[in-house]
């Protein structure tokens, strides 16, 4: 599947499940993201720390983290009526012209 086809099956779930004032709000859906960033950093946190769980628990919750901030994204997004792909592309088309060796203050970017 395509991001934009995962984007429509998300907005689709998320417009089934959740009651349709909940589903435009952008606040909980950013929040959303925020949550899942920190599940991630606390797997990354006790995986290098080696505590709490093996490394195999670890890298489970870090993937399940990533997968669940992902789909806030493309609930804010559909929400929003933008295309979490072209955003995507968009980004990385401009961040990879950077160029930290050549020029480690900017970039390379004026």
């Amino acid at each position: 599947m395509t991001i934009d086809e995962l984007q429509r099956l998300v907005a689709e779930w998320s417009g089934r499940n959740f009651p349709a004032e909940l589903t435009r709000k952008r606040l909980q859906k950013a929040l959303g993201v925020c949550e899942e960033a920190g599940e991630l950093a606390h797997a990354i946190l006790k995986w290098d720390q080696g505590i709490r769980g093996t490394v195999e628990e670890h890298i489970a919750a870090a993937k399940d983290a990533i997968g669940d901030a992902v789909v806030y994204v493309m609930d804010l997004c559909a929400t929003q009526g933008w295309s979490l792909m072209e955003i995507v592309e968009q980004t990385v088309l401009s961040v990879t012209k950077r160029d930290w060796t050549k020029d480690p203050k900017a970039g390379g970017i004026e």
